[in-house]
């Protein structure tokens, strides 16, 4: 995000220019998610009745996703307006992190959902009744028109939080265009069991991404290095700077999925003051090359005791 790395371009003291800029970042986002979930709210309404009146499990399963869908998204724009405050004396990293908890949350809720539709499908598959396939061919229709805007108005966003409900989105996507295809497939051949193989093939695609979700989140939430981030390289880039003898206590973790944040003891010897600025500004430079936004460098001498253990 070219906001971050503008903010902590010089020695990364100026944190009020950091919150103005993710502000916008996390106010343009609010607004994409407040529109999927009047979006998704409407059309799962009409969904729940629509399923009722084809007598179709499949479009059924789906109501339930979009309806779990709807509270990803209503958790999500709610979450990513806590997460647009800046730091208090409560949080001194601001609410970033809270904009993530809502794609945690909703994992475990779509992985419940999903492992009901399961138990209603299921058993289905040995007694299954013919849908209206008309009516579930209108309904996809209409499913892919809905989900593909909602999923539209979402899919730059950079968050965890935004990115998860773009996901949830395009499963829905998908969804509806299976039972599109089943729809097509029952009005042509009048195959009964197409409608619940449907409903569970749609449970255990939401349940392997809810899963996914889950333990990525996790994985935040446990501070675990982010993914894709090379600490080896990120070592060997900070060794090659002059100067620099040794590092130790490095720590990366990101607050939401996207912003990044690394803390680390750098050993120097046979520099002056400015040199030490120097070796500070390249550290930081190095550091936002690997996707970090937010760096906090400790310089110590190389017969300095930083009352640490040296990892």
């Amino acid at each position: 995000m070219p906001q971050h790395e503008h903010a902590h371009a010089h020695t990364g003291h100026h944190h009020h220019h950091h919150e103005h800029a993710h502000g916008h970042v996390s106010a343009a986002s609010a607004v994409a998610l407040r529109t999927a979930f009047f979006v998704n709210l409407a059309f799962t309404l009409v969904e729940v009745v629509g399923g009722w009146w084809t007598g179709s499990i499949a479009v059924l399963t789906d109501a339930l996703h979009d309806a779990g869908d709807c509270l990803v998204l209503g958790t999500a724009w709610y979450l990513q307006r806590v997460a647009m405050k800046g730091r208090d004396a409560h949080y001194s990293y601001g609410y970033g992190r809270y904009s993530m908890l809502g794609g945690w949350l909703t994992s475990v809720v779509l992985i419940i959902g999903a492992l009901f539709m399961l138990t209603v499908s299921v058993p289905k598959l040995w007694a299954p009744e013919l849908p209206h396939s008309l009516g579930m061919i209108g309904f996809a229709l209409f499913g892919l028109a809905m989900n593909g805007f909602a999923a539209w108005k979402l899919h730059g966003g950079q968050t965890l939080n935004e990115r998860g409900a773009y996901l949830h989105l395009l499963e829905d996507v998908l969804g509806w265009a299976a039972v599109l295809v089943g729809g097509i497939i029952i009005y042509f051949t009048n195959w009964a069991i197409v409608d619940p193989l449907l409903s569970v093939a749609i449970s255990a695609y939401i349940l392997i991404n809810a899963i996914g979700t889950l333990k990525k989140g996790t994985g935040i939430l446990m501070q675990e290095i982010p993914a894709g981030l090379d600490m080896q390289q990120v070592r060997t880039d900070l060794m090659a700077i002059p100067h620099v003898i040794d590092l130790h206590d490095q720590h990366t973790w990101t607050l939401d999925g996207s912003f990044i944040v690394h803390t680390v003891h750098v050993v120097v010897e046979g520099i002056d003051h400015r040199e030490a600025l120097g070796i500070k500004a390249k550290a930081r430079e190095a550091l936002q090359k690997h996707g970090i936004h937010h760096a906090t460098i400790e310089l110590e001498w190389a017969d300095e005791d930083c009352g640490l253990t040296h990892h």
